[in-house]
């Protein structure tokens, strides 16, 4: 299931994008916006899979709000007028739709969107990361990560069936470098990935012989995170 949102300034326009989702059994928008400061703020802390954008809105335009994103997204943009779709395409764009848009064309740009969420989470088990330490560029997989540790500027990266890695970076940067829908940040301490949790008990994540604590600061984020996991799963 993609999870999307949209943004537009006109009311409308979002009833029609609504009507649109609700006929594409494998999109589900979760979300509408019509002010970009709102869209913006829930991104930062419930990241989706796709966004509806709107390119000429009062405020600012559909393309710098894109360009200004945390981290990376699908997203298509419409609008009334076909000049700015170039641009759109050019900062990677899984489609353009022009307004009014029509449900056979609507239909076409969800195929394309969904054809990109399934090669992305396809290769999941192929991703990996770099991290330097021991005076060597050491590779790492994202699917052998147990969870990642902070200690002030270093960083413990434990990993399944093998040495504990040390390496000088902080859990903001590495963060930045994993996969957003998969790990989450449970504490100012603590990063861990979703599919290791083995159960969580008095706000303590299990995994493997680790008992993690979750903070009050990252809570709320952590289990609608989680809840918006299991509601994918079951539609």
């Amino acid at each position: 299931m993609i999870k999307a949102i949209a943004l537009d300034d006109e009311p409308l326009a979002l009833e029609i994008l609504q009507s649109l989702c609700g006929e594409i059994d494998y999109i589900d928008l979760q979300k509408t916006f019509t002010k970009s400061d709102e869209a913006f703020k829930y991104l930062k802390k419930y990241p989706v899979d796709l966004l509806f954008l709107d390119v000429n809105m009062p405020s600012i335009s559909g393309l710098d709000f894109y360009k200004k994103l945390p981290h990376k997204i699908m997203v298509i943009f419409t609008t009334a007028y076909s000049e700015y779709a170039v641009e759109g395409f050019t900062l990677s764009a899984t489609d353009y739709l022009l307004k009014p848009i029509s449900f056979s064309r609507f239909q076409q740009a969800a195929e394309k969107a969904y054809l990109q969420f399934k090669t992305q989470n396809q290769n999941l088990e192929q991703q990996y990361l770099f991290i330097r330490a021991d005076y060597s560029l050491i590779k790492i997989l994202f699917s052998d990560i147990l969870y990642i540790e902070g200690l002030d500027d270093y960083l413990k990266i434990h990993i399944q069936n093998q040495k504990t890695v040390v390496a000088r970076m902080t859990l903001k940067a590495i963060l930045q470098k994993l996969p957003e829908t998969e790990f989450v940040r449970v504490h100012r301490s603590f990063i861990i990935p979703i599919s290791k949790i083995e159960k969580i008990r008095n706000k303590i994540i299990h995994i493997a012989q680790a008992e993690i604590p979750v903070s009050t600061s990252f809570e709320t984020a952590f289990f609608d995170l989680l809840n918006k996991k299991d509601n994918s799963k079951m539609k």
